[in-house]
C-alpha cells in the first residue's frame, strides 16, 4: 500500500526560513539588550569614575574628603555604616561593584583608598533601561514576529516555485502505465535541475519501453517456439505408446513424464514473463480446482502406487486466479512426485494455508532463502534428480500474486505450505 502525498519539502523550506528568522530575531534582540545595559552600566562607571578622581584631588590639595558633586553618589569613610540592604547585598558578593538592594533600589560601588572609603551610587531613579524594558521586550518580540510571518510568506513561496514542478513530475511519473511510458516529460519544465531530472526519466523511459517490447516479442516468440516441439513430443509418445511392447513402456511412460514436466515449467516460466495487472478475484471452492490438477496426473500417480491424502473442506474457497491455482497445485504435486520416495502425499488446506507433504530425503532449504546467492547455492542438491529450478519459479510465481511459499522437513517428510502474506499483498 502506497503511502499518502504529503507535501514534505514545502513544510521544511517553509520552517527551515522561520526558524532562521526566529532564531537571528532573539539573538539580535539579546544582543541589543546587553549593549543597552552595557551602556547604561559604563555610564554609572563613569560617573563614579569622575567622582573619585575628583575625591582624590580634593584630598591631595585640603588632606580630607569632599561631598559628591552629584546627588545621587554618596561618600561612605571606614566608619560609616553602609544601607542596611546594601550591606546584605555586599556580605553575599563582596568582590561585587554592582549590586541589587531591596524595594527596587540598585547600587554601583567604587573602592576610593585602602581603608574602606568608597562612593556608592543609588542609580534607581536615573535607571533608564528598567522603565521601558517591557516596552523594549515587546517591540522586539512584535518585529521578530513579524519578520518570522514574512520568512514564512517567503519560505512558502520559494517551496511553491521549486516544489510544485516536482509534484507535478512525480505524479506524471506515477500515474504512466508499462504499456504506456511517458518519454516527452522534458518539453514541459525548464533548463534546471528538474528539467534535468525529467530528461533524464524521458531516457530512462525510452529504454523500459524498448525493453519492455523485446520481452513481450521474446515472451509471444517462446510461447509458440516452446509449446508446439513439447506437443509434437507429447503426441508422438502416446503414438509409440501403441506401437511398442510392454518391455518398452516405462521408458515411454518416463517420457511422457518428462514432457509433462517440461509443459509446467513453460507455462510457470511464461506466467512469470506475463505482466498481470493487479485484479481482485471472486472467491472460488478450492477443492474442484484441486481434483482437476490431481486428475491430469493421475497416470503417474497409478505409475508410482502413490497413494493421494486429499484432506480439504468442500466449502473452503481461495481469491486466487483459476490459472494461478492450477499452476501451483500442478507443480508442487509434480514436484513431490519427482523427489519424493513414494508412499503417501498428503494435501491438506485450512484457511491459512494449503499444505503438501510426502516423504522424502533433506531437500535443499537454500532455495527458500531470502537472499539471492542463497536461492543460487540452492539450486540442487547433491541428491537432487533435476535441476532445481521449479520450487524456486513456483515461488516466485506466488509472491508475485501475494503468495508466501514456506519449505520445512522434519522427520523424513517434506512439507511446502502457501500461505497468504499481508506484507506481499500490501506491496
Amino acid at each position: 500500500m502506497t503511502a499518502p502525498y504529503r507535501p514534505r519539502l514545502q513544510r521544511r523550506l517553509m520552517l527551515a526560513f522561520a526558524g532562521y528568522t526566529l532564531l537571528i530575531s532573539t539573538l539580535f534582540g539579546l544582543f541589543a539588550m546587553a549593549f543597552v545595559y552595557s551602556v547604561e552600566d559604563e555610564f554609572f562607571n563613569s560617573a563614579l569614575a569622575q567622582e573619585a578622581q575628583r575625591q582624590r584631588a580634593h584630598l591631595k590639595a585640603r588632606g580630607d574628603w569632599t561631598t559628591p558633586a552629584q546627588t545621587f553618589i554618596q561618600l561612605y569613610r571606614p566608619a560609616q555604616a553602609l544601607p542596611d540592604d546594601l550591606r546584605l547585598a555586599l556580605e553575599q558578593r563582596p568582590q561585587s561593584r554592582e549590586l541589587s538592594g531591596s524595594e527596587g533600589r540598585h547600587y554601583h560601588l567604587l573602592a576610593l583608598d585602602q581603608h574602606g572609603s568608597r562612593l556608592v551610587a543609588e542609580v534607581s531613579a536615573q535607571l533608564v533601561v528598567r522603565p521601558m524594558r517591557e516596552q523594549l521586550l515587546r517591540w522586539l518580540a512584535l518585529w521578530g514576529g513579524g519578520l518570522s510571518l514574512l520568512a514564512l510568506v517567503l519560505g512558502w513561496w520559494l517551496a511553491r516555485r521549486s516544489s510544485a514542478p516536482l509534484a507535478r513530475l512525480a505524479a506524471q511519473v506515477a500515474g504512466s502505465q508499462p504499456e504506456q511510458l511517458p518519454t516527452d516529460l522534458a518539453r514541459h519544465y525548464s533548463h534546471d535541475e528538474i528539467g534535468q531530472l525529467a530528461r533524464h526519466l524521458d531516457g530512462l523511459n525510452q529504454r523500459v519501453a524498448a525493453f519492455i517490447e523485446r520481452e513481450q516479442a521474446f515472451t509471444r516468440d517462446a510461447s509458440h517456439e516452446l509449446r508446439t516441439p513439447l506437443a509434437v513430443l507429447s503426441l508422438g509418445c502416446e503414438r509409440l505408446q501403441s506401437l511398442v511392447g510392454t518391455a518398452a513402456q516405462p521408458e515411454i511412460a518416463s517420457m511422457r513424464a518428462a514432457i509433462w514436466q517440461l509443459q509446467q515449467t513453460v507455462e510457470l516460466l511464461l506466467a512469470l514473463a506475463r505482466q498481470q495487472p493487479a485484479q481482485t478475484h471472486p472467491q472460488r471452492p478450492l477443492l474442484p480446482q484441486i481434483e482437476q490438477a490431481v486428475l491430469a496426473l493421475a497416470p503417474l500417480l497409478d505409475e508410482q502406487q502413490i497413494t493421494l491424502n486429499l484432506d480439504v473442506h468442500p466449502g473452503l474457497s481461495r481469491d486466487w486466479p483459476p490459472a494461478l491455482t492450477r499452476l501451483l497445485v500442478s507443480n508442487l504435486l509434480a514436484n513431490a512426485l519427482a523427489h519424493g520416495q513414494g508412499g503417501t502425499i498428503s494435501i491438506t488446506a485450512d484457511d491459512q494455508a494449503m499444505r503438501f507433504c510426502n516423504p522424502s530425503p533433506q531437500p535443499p532449504l537454500a532455495l527458500l532463502a531470502d537472499d539471492a546467492a542463497g536461492r543460487l547455492a540452492g539450486i540442487k542438491g547433491e541428491a537432487s534428480a533435476g535441476l532445481g529450478l521449479g520450487l524456486s519459479i513456483v515461488r516466485r510465481l506466488a509472491e508475485r500474486h501475494g503468495l508466501q511459499l514456506q519449505l520445512s522437513h522434519q522427520q523424513g517428510c517434506t512439507c511446502v505450505s502457501l500461505r497468504q502474506d499481508p506484507a506481499l499483498t500490501s506491496s
